[in-house]
């Protein structure tokens, strides 16, 4: 598989996100059958800029909640303004209630 194929499998999944919640690089990495690879996801999470349609890579965090991709955002605060306005919480850069709004892909898609 090359990159372009996974990025647009990491697309398809994130897409399926529902507004108001959030998974993580892995939790995407490993319902595609690669777990271990949270880093491509995040690589394609970071190129999602380019992608034919609208990926809301806003709702991707890591496996703790924190907006670690928040820097590939226009501004830095871009990625928390967008949660906020889907009602979910951010302090000091991490989802408030993570588990709460934690949608799993591996669970919800089958």
């Amino acid at each position: 598989m090359n990159d372009n194929s996974f990025f647009e499998k990491v697309y398809e999944v994130a897409r399926q996100i529902p507004y108001g919640r959030v998974t993580s690089y892995g939790a995407i990495a490993e319902y595609l059958g690669t777990k271990g690879s949270a880093r491509m996801v995040g690589w394609a999470m970071n190129a999602s800029l380019t992608a034919k349609e609208n990926v809301p890579a806003h709702r991707v965090v890591n496996r703790k909640g924190l907006l670690t991709g928040k820097h590939h955002f226009g501004t830095p605060n871009i990625m928390q303004q967008l949660l906020e306005s889907e009602g979910i919480g951010v302090v000091d850069d991490q989802v408030v209630d993570f588990e709460r709004y934690f949608w799993n892909p591996s669970h919800e898609l089958k």
